[in-house]
Protein backbone atom coordinates (compact mmCIF):
# COMPACT_ATOMS: atom_id res chain seq x y z
CA UNK A 1 0.00 0.00 0.00
CA UNK A 2 1.41 3.32 -0.87
CA UNK A 3 -0.20 5.92 0.82
CA UNK A 4 -0.91 9.78 -1.12
CA UNK A 5 2.33 12.42 -0.40
CA UNK A 6 -0.24 15.00 0.92
CA UNK A 7 -2.29 12.31 2.90
CA UNK A 8 1.66 11.08 4.92
CA UNK A 9 2.14 15.11 5.40
CA UNK A 10 -0.81 14.96 7.67
CA UNK A 11 -0.55 11.71 8.89
CA UNK A 12 2.96 13.61 10.18
CA UNK A 13 1.28 16.22 11.21
CA UNK A 14 -0.81 14.05 13.66
CA UNK A 15 2.05 11.80 15.01
CA UNK A 16 4.20 14.26 15.87
CA UNK A 17 1.18 15.55 18.02
CA UNK A 18 0.91 12.04 19.48
CA UNK A 19 4.67 11.73 20.26
CA UNK A 20 4.25 15.36 21.99
CA UNK A 21 1.18 14.49 23.93
CA UNK A 22 3.06 10.75 25.14
CA UNK A 23 5.67 12.89 26.14
CA UNK A 24 3.92 15.59 27.97
CA UNK A 25 1.29 12.48 29.53
CA UNK A 26 4.16 10.24 30.87
CA UNK A 27 7.31 13.09 31.44
CA UNK A 28 5.16 15.65 32.42
CA UNK A 29 4.23 13.83 35.52
CA UNK A 30 8.27 13.38 36.63
CA UNK A 31 8.61 17.21 35.53
CA UNK A 32 5.48 18.24 37.71
CA UNK A 33 6.73 16.34 41.18
CA UNK A 34 10.20 17.76 40.35
CA UNK A 35 8.58 21.28 40.88
CA UNK A 36 6.57 19.69 43.64
CA UNK A 37 9.50 18.24 45.75
CA UNK A 38 10.89 20.96 47.80
CA UNK A 39 7.48 22.02 49.33
CA UNK A 40 5.37 18.78 49.15
CA UNK A 41 7.95 16.78 51.33
CA UNK A 42 8.39 18.25 54.52
CA UNK A 43 10.96 16.14 55.76
CA UNK A 44 13.32 13.94 54.34
CA UNK A 45 12.18 10.76 53.93
CA UNK A 46 8.46 12.62 52.38
CA UNK A 47 10.82 14.10 49.88
CA UNK A 48 12.22 10.45 49.32
CA UNK A 49 9.02 8.97 48.76
CA UNK A 50 7.87 11.64 46.26
CA UNK A 51 10.64 11.06 44.16
CA UNK A 52 10.90 6.86 44.22
CA UNK A 53 6.80 7.36 43.15
CA UNK A 54 8.44 8.44 39.89
CA UNK A 55 11.72 6.67 40.19
CA UNK A 56 10.25 3.50 38.19
CA UNK A 57 9.63 5.35 34.95
CA UNK A 58 11.29 8.47 34.56
CA UNK A 59 14.33 7.64 32.41
CA UNK A 60 11.50 5.44 30.32
CA UNK A 61 9.37 8.39 30.39
CA UNK A 62 12.44 10.58 28.84
CA UNK A 63 12.63 8.35 26.04
CA UNK A 64 9.18 10.34 24.19
CA UNK A 65 10.87 13.09 24.30
CA UNK A 66 14.01 11.77 22.70
CA UNK A 67 11.97 9.93 19.72
CA UNK A 68 9.63 13.50 19.20
CA UNK A 69 12.94 15.02 18.45
CA UNK A 70 14.04 12.54 16.42
CA UNK A 71 10.74 12.50 14.59
CA UNK A 72 10.84 16.09 14.01
CA UNK A 73 14.12 16.00 12.75
CA UNK A 74 13.26 12.85 9.69
CA UNK A 75 9.88 13.72 9.44
CA UNK A 76 10.42 18.01 9.09
CA UNK A 77 14.37 18.50 8.59
CA UNK A 78 13.25 22.02 7.75
CA UNK A 79 11.84 22.77 10.99
CA UNK A 80 14.07 20.97 13.27
CA UNK A 81 16.98 23.11 11.34
CA UNK A 82 15.09 26.19 11.96
CA UNK A 83 13.80 25.56 15.27
CA UNK A 84 17.02 23.75 16.70
CA UNK A 85 19.14 27.03 15.72
CA UNK A 86 16.87 29.81 16.70
CA UNK A 87 16.12 28.48 19.99
CA UNK A 88 19.28 27.28 20.63
CA UNK A 89 20.03 29.16 23.61
CA UNK A 90 16.41 27.85 25.17
CA UNK A 91 16.90 24.48 24.37
CA UNK A 92 21.04 24.61 25.89
CA UNK A 93 19.12 25.62 29.14
CA UNK A 94 16.22 22.81 28.91
CA UNK A 95 19.12 20.51 28.65
CA UNK A 96 21.46 21.46 31.33
CA UNK A 97 18.39 21.44 33.82
CA UNK A 98 17.31 18.08 32.51
CA UNK A 99 21.06 17.14 33.52
CA UNK A 100 20.28 17.46 36.98
CA UNK A 101 17.46 14.84 36.99
CA UNK A 102 19.62 11.44 36.76
CA UNK A 103 22.48 12.99 38.96
CA UNK A 104 20.24 13.68 41.59
CA UNK A 105 17.90 10.77 41.39
CA UNK A 106 21.13 8.99 41.59
CA UNK A 107 23.00 10.92 44.52
CA UNK A 108 20.60 12.62 46.33
CA UNK A 109 20.39 9.82 49.03
CA UNK A 110 23.82 8.21 48.20
CA UNK A 111 24.98 10.82 51.62
CA UNK A 112 23.54 11.20 54.86
CA UNK A 113 24.09 14.98 54.70
CA UNK A 114 21.24 17.37 55.21
CA UNK A 115 22.65 20.37 52.92
CA UNK A 116 24.29 17.50 49.83
CA UNK A 117 19.83 16.86 50.01
CA UNK A 118 19.05 19.94 49.59
CA UNK A 119 21.00 20.99 46.93
CA UNK A 120 19.99 17.80 45.05
CA UNK A 121 16.23 18.90 45.71
CA UNK A 122 16.43 22.05 44.07
CA UNK A 123 18.62 20.73 41.32
CA UNK A 124 15.44 18.47 41.35
CA UNK A 125 13.47 20.85 41.20
CA UNK A 126 15.16 23.06 38.16
CA UNK A 127 14.91 19.83 36.19
CA UNK A 128 11.16 20.24 36.44
CA UNK A 129 10.50 23.98 36.72
CA UNK A 130 12.65 24.84 33.78
CA UNK A 131 11.71 22.35 31.11
CA UNK A 132 8.19 22.52 31.82
CA UNK A 133 8.29 26.75 31.28
CA UNK A 134 9.94 26.80 28.26
CA UNK A 135 8.13 24.03 26.35
CA UNK A 136 5.33 26.94 27.05
CA UNK A 137 7.18 29.58 26.00
CA UNK A 138 8.27 28.49 23.04
CA UNK A 139 5.01 27.44 21.70
CA UNK A 140 3.73 31.04 23.48
CA UNK A 141 6.60 32.57 20.37
CA UNK A 142 5.35 29.83 17.62
CA UNK A 143 1.90 31.55 18.19
CA UNK A 144 3.62 34.82 17.59
CA UNK A 145 6.24 33.54 14.81
CA UNK A 146 9.60 33.54 14.89
CA UNK A 147 12.23 35.63 13.40
CA UNK A 148 13.65 33.97 10.88
CA UNK A 149 13.94 34.01 6.85
CA UNK A 150 15.86 31.91 4.32
CA UNK A 151 18.52 33.16 2.12
CA UNK A 152 18.81 32.40 -1.71
CA UNK A 153 20.30 28.91 -0.39
CA UNK A 154 17.73 27.84 1.63
CA UNK A 155 19.46 28.22 4.73
CA UNK A 156 17.44 29.91 7.65
CA UNK A 157 18.63 32.61 9.43
CA UNK A 158 17.36 33.66 12.84
CA UNK A 159 17.36 37.20 13.68
CA UNK A 160 16.15 37.35 17.35
CA UNK A 161 17.61 36.75 20.90
CA UNK A 162 16.76 34.45 23.72
CA UNK A 163 15.32 37.61 25.71
CA UNK A 164 12.93 38.18 23.17
CA UNK A 165 11.41 35.08 23.80
CA UNK A 166 10.58 36.35 27.14
CA UNK A 167 7.85 38.34 26.04
CA UNK A 168 4.47 38.78 28.01
CA UNK A 169 2.38 36.41 25.54
CA UNK A 170 4.79 33.81 25.74
CA UNK A 171 5.64 34.26 29.48
CA UNK A 172 1.53 33.55 29.50
CA UNK A 173 2.38 30.38 27.69
CA UNK A 174 4.35 29.03 29.85
CA UNK A 175 2.72 29.64 32.75
CA UNK A 176 -0.47 27.34 31.11
CA UNK A 177 2.18 25.10 30.40
CA UNK A 178 4.19 24.91 34.23
CA UNK A 179 0.67 25.01 36.12
CA UNK A 180 -0.38 22.12 33.38
CA UNK A 181 2.40 19.59 33.86
CA UNK A 182 2.16 20.77 37.74
CA UNK A 183 -1.19 19.80 38.80
CA UNK A 184 -0.89 16.38 36.29
CA UNK A 185 2.33 15.74 38.73
CA UNK A 186 0.45 16.55 41.67
CA UNK A 187 -2.42 14.04 40.39
CA UNK A 188 -0.05 11.01 39.96
CA UNK A 189 1.41 11.69 43.38
CA UNK A 190 -2.21 12.21 44.96
CA UNK A 191 -2.94 8.61 43.53
CA UNK A 192 0.88 6.77 44.44
CA UNK A 193 1.55 8.34 48.09
CA UNK A 194 -0.09 7.68 51.53
CA UNK A 195 -0.56 10.32 54.16
CA UNK A 196 0.42 14.52 55.00
CA UNK A 197 2.22 13.93 51.05
CA UNK A 198 -0.83 13.00 49.54
CA UNK A 199 -3.30 15.83 51.31
CA UNK A 200 -0.57 18.23 49.97
CA UNK A 201 -0.70 17.07 46.66
CA UNK A 202 -4.54 17.45 47.29
CA UNK A 203 -3.78 20.64 47.28
CA UNK A 204 -1.66 21.39 44.70
CA UNK A 205 -4.21 19.91 42.50
CA UNK A 206 -6.73 22.92 43.21
CA UNK A 207 -4.26 25.36 43.30
CA UNK A 208 -2.43 24.15 39.96
CA UNK A 209 -6.05 23.78 38.24
CA UNK A 210 -7.34 26.83 39.33
CA UNK A 211 -3.94 28.64 37.81
CA UNK A 212 -4.34 26.38 34.71
CA UNK A 213 -8.09 27.53 34.14
CA UNK A 214 -7.24 30.99 34.70
CA UNK A 215 -3.90 31.24 32.54
CA UNK A 216 -5.19 28.87 29.73
CA UNK A 217 -8.76 30.98 29.39
CA UNK A 218 -6.78 34.01 29.55
CA UNK A 219 -4.31 32.60 26.87
CA UNK A 220 -7.52 31.97 24.59
CA UNK A 221 -9.28 35.44 25.18
CA UNK A 222 -5.90 37.12 24.54
CA UNK A 223 -5.65 35.44 20.98
CA UNK A 224 -9.25 36.08 20.18
CA UNK A 225 -9.57 39.54 20.71
CA UNK A 226 -7.40 40.63 17.76
CA UNK A 227 -4.20 38.81 18.35
CA UNK A 228 -2.37 38.44 15.03
CA UNK A 229 -2.05 35.04 13.34
CA UNK A 230 -1.00 34.10 9.74
CA UNK A 231 -2.65 32.96 6.77
CA UNK A 232 -1.77 31.12 3.82
CA UNK A 233 -2.69 33.51 0.35
CA UNK A 234 -1.71 31.05 -2.21
CA UNK A 235 0.67 28.00 -2.39
CA UNK A 236 1.74 25.01 -4.66
CA UNK A 237 -0.52 21.87 -4.56
CA UNK A 238 0.21 20.11 -1.00
CA UNK A 239 1.54 17.00 -3.17
CA UNK A 240 4.44 18.52 -4.32
CA UNK A 241 7.62 18.51 -3.45
CA UNK A 242 8.35 20.76 -0.18
CA UNK A 243 9.74 24.54 -1.32
CA UNK A 244 9.05 26.84 2.11
CA UNK A 245 9.66 29.87 0.36
CA UNK A 246 7.50 29.46 -2.73
CA UNK A 247 3.74 30.59 -1.32
CA UNK A 248 2.01 33.49 -0.16
CA UNK A 249 1.42 34.49 3.60
CA UNK A 250 -0.49 37.47 5.25
CA UNK A 251 0.00 37.93 9.03
CA UNK A 252 -3.65 38.66 9.76
CA UNK A 253 -5.43 39.78 13.01
CA UNK A 254 -7.56 36.56 14.52
CA UNK A 255 -5.84 34.83 11.71
CA UNK A 256 -5.70 31.56 14.59
CA UNK A 257 -9.45 31.57 14.90
CA UNK A 258 -9.87 30.47 11.31
CA UNK A 259 -9.77 27.04 11.90
CA UNK A 260 -12.60 27.27 14.16
CA UNK A 261 -15.03 29.02 12.05
CA UNK A 262 -14.09 26.75 9.32
CA UNK A 263 -14.42 23.58 11.12
CA UNK A 264 -16.39 24.32 14.00
CA UNK A 265 -15.74 20.70 15.37
CA UNK A 266 -12.69 21.90 16.33
CA UNK A 267 -13.59 23.50 19.28
CA UNK A 268 -13.58 19.83 20.96
CA UNK A 269 -9.62 20.73 21.45
CA UNK A 270 -9.95 23.50 24.20
CA UNK A 271 -13.27 22.24 25.39
CA UNK A 272 -11.60 18.37 26.27
CA UNK A 273 -9.06 20.14 27.94
CA UNK A 274 -11.26 22.65 30.49
CA UNK A 275 -13.03 19.53 30.97
CA UNK A 276 -10.23 17.80 31.35
CA UNK A 277 -8.56 20.21 34.26
CA UNK A 278 -12.43 20.14 36.01
CA UNK A 279 -12.50 16.20 36.19
CA UNK A 280 -8.59 16.30 37.51
CA UNK A 281 -9.83 18.78 40.46
CA UNK A 282 -12.92 16.69 41.03
CA UNK A 283 -11.79 13.26 41.01
CA UNK A 284 -8.77 14.13 42.76
CA UNK A 285 -11.08 15.29 45.91
CA UNK A 286 -13.11 12.41 44.92
CA UNK A 287 -10.23 10.10 46.09
CA UNK A 288 -10.37 8.05 42.50
CA UNK A 289 -6.93 8.39 41.26
CA UNK A 290 -7.64 6.33 38.46
CA UNK A 291 -10.07 8.62 36.51
CA UNK A 292 -8.24 11.63 37.99
CA UNK A 293 -4.93 10.67 36.03
CA UNK A 294 -7.21 9.72 33.28
CA UNK A 295 -8.61 13.51 33.41
CA UNK A 296 -5.39 14.92 33.83
CA UNK A 297 -4.16 13.28 30.63
CA UNK A 298 -7.58 14.82 28.80
CA UNK A 299 -6.38 17.99 30.11
CA UNK A 300 -2.65 18.11 28.39
CA UNK A 301 -4.26 16.62 25.15
CA UNK A 302 -7.03 19.32 25.13
CA UNK A 303 -4.83 22.16 25.66
CA UNK A 304 -1.98 20.46 22.65
CA UNK A 305 -4.32 19.84 20.56
CA UNK A 306 -5.99 23.53 21.00
CA UNK A 307 -2.43 24.94 19.73
CA UNK A 308 -2.32 22.54 16.92
CA UNK A 309 -5.74 23.33 15.52
CA UNK A 310 -5.40 26.92 15.89
CA UNK A 311 -2.14 27.32 14.28
CA UNK A 312 -2.99 23.97 11.75
CA UNK A 313 -1.50 23.95 8.53
CA UNK A 314 1.61 26.23 10.43
CA UNK A 315 4.52 24.38 12.41
CA UNK A 316 6.66 27.26 12.66
CA UNK A 317 5.14 31.01 11.62
CA UNK A 318 8.39 33.50 10.49
CA UNK A 319 7.49 36.85 11.50
CA UNK A 320 10.42 38.45 9.56
CA UNK A 321 9.65 37.16 6.05
CA UNK A 322 5.75 35.45 6.28
CA UNK A 323 6.22 33.78 3.05
CA UNK A 324 8.73 31.82 4.57
CA UNK A 325 7.08 30.48 7.35
CA UNK A 326 7.14 26.49 7.97
CA UNK A 327 3.93 24.83 7.14
CA UNK A 328 3.03 20.41 7.30
CA UNK A 329 3.12 20.82 3.68
CA UNK A 330 6.19 22.30 2.32
CA UNK A 331 8.95 21.11 5.64
CA UNK A 332 8.25 17.79 5.09
CA UNK A 333 10.64 15.22 4.24
CA UNK A 334 10.46 12.74 0.98
CA UNK A 335 7.35 11.09 -0.11
CA UNK A 336 9.67 7.58 0.63
CA UNK A 337 10.88 8.82 3.71
CA UNK A 338 7.82 9.92 5.26
CA UNK A 339 6.50 6.18 3.78
CA UNK A 340 8.86 3.81 5.41
CA UNK A 341 8.87 6.66 8.70
CA UNK A 342 4.85 5.42 8.31
CA UNK A 343 5.37 1.74 8.34
CA UNK A 344 8.22 1.41 11.18
CA UNK A 345 5.65 3.67 13.41
CA UNK A 346 2.74 1.37 12.72
CA UNK A 347 4.43 -1.24 14.01
CA UNK A 348 6.80 -0.05 16.61
CA UNK A 349 4.13 2.86 18.41
CA UNK A 350 1.62 0.20 19.17
CA UNK A 351 4.05 -1.93 21.00
CA UNK A 352 5.72 0.67 23.02
CA UNK A 353 2.02 2.31 24.35
CA UNK A 354 1.40 -1.47 25.22
CA UNK A 355 4.66 -1.92 26.99
CA UNK A 356 4.61 1.86 28.65
CA UNK A 357 1.16 0.73 30.04
CA UNK A 358 2.16 -2.70 31.69
CA UNK A 359 4.88 -0.88 33.01
CA UNK A 360 2.67 1.66 34.36
CA UNK A 361 0.11 -1.09 35.72
CA UNK A 362 3.10 -3.54 37.12
CA UNK A 363 4.64 -0.58 39.06
CA UNK A 364 1.29 1.30 40.50
CA UNK A 365 1.26 0.68 44.42
CA UNK A 366 1.80 3.36 46.44
CA UNK A 367 4.89 4.48 48.27
CA UNK A 368 5.04 4.64 52.26
CA UNK A 369 7.83 6.56 54.34
CA UNK A 370 7.68 2.62 56.05
CA UNK A 371 8.78 1.71 52.77
CA UNK A 372 10.99 3.94 52.73
CA UNK A 373 12.60 3.12 55.71
CA UNK A 374 12.62 -0.72 55.53
CA UNK A 375 14.67 -0.10 52.36
CA UNK A 376 16.65 2.67 52.77
CA UNK A 377 19.42 1.63 51.09
CA UNK A 378 17.90 0.02 48.13
CA UNK A 379 15.72 3.02 46.81
CA UNK A 380 16.47 6.49 45.81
Amino acid sequence: MILDYEILKLVWWLFVGVLLIGFAITDGFDMGAGVLLPWGGRTDEERRVIINAVAPHWDGNQVWFITAGGAIFAAWPATYAAAFSGFYVAMMLVLFSLFFRPVGFDYRSKIENPTWRNLWDWGLFAGGFVPALVFGVAFGNLLQGVPFQYDDFLRPWYTGSFFQLLNPFALLAGVVSLSLLTMHGAVYLHTRTTGAVKERMEKAVMIFGALLIASFAGAGLWISSGFDGYQIISMPSPDTLPNPTAKTVEIVSGAWMQNYHKYPAAIAAPVIGFIGIAGAIFFTIRNRGGLAFISSSLAIIGVIMTAGVSMFPFIMPSSTMPSHSLTLWDAASSHLTLTVMFWATMVFLPIVIGYTLWCYKSLWAKVTIEEIRAKSHELY
